[in-house]
């Protein structure tokens, strides 16, 4: 069985920064594609930042410039740094991605419990 846990939200002014973990354990080989969603009330889940296993980024419009992702494969984790946040960045975040659970198998992981960013204005 595998399992993503989310980290590192909160509340924060606009403009500040914050930087989220997501960290896969259980069954795992190694993690492969992996993504970054938010769902703000109301609005349906929407990818923010995605990564490759081979590293390659790609980024929704609205947090290109702002936002990074990126992974620690020795530590099957993934990051998001977000800088410059506004208000409309408020959203619960999720990850979700790939998982390699042996050799030859993959798997699409479950959704985590996610974690909850608040950008005060």
């Amino acid at each position: 069985q595998v399992q993503l846990v989310e980290s590192g939200g909160g509340l924060v002014q606009a403009g500040g920064s914050l930087r989220l973990s997501c960290a896969a354990s259980g069954s795992i080989f190694s993690i492969n594609n992996m993504g970054w969603y938010r769902q703000a009330p109301g609005k349906q889940r929407e990818l923010v930042a995605a990564i490759s296993s081979s590293g390659h980024t790609d980024y929704a419009n609205s947090v290109k410039g702002r936002f990074t992702i990126s992974r620690d494969n020795a530590k099957n984790t993934i990051y998001l740094q977000m800088n410059s946040l506004k208000p409309e960045d408020t959203a619960v975040y999720y990850c979700k991605g790939l998982i390699r659970t042996t050799q030859h198998s993959y798997k699409n992981s479950d959704w985590g419990q996610g974690t909850q960013v608040t950008v005060s204005s």
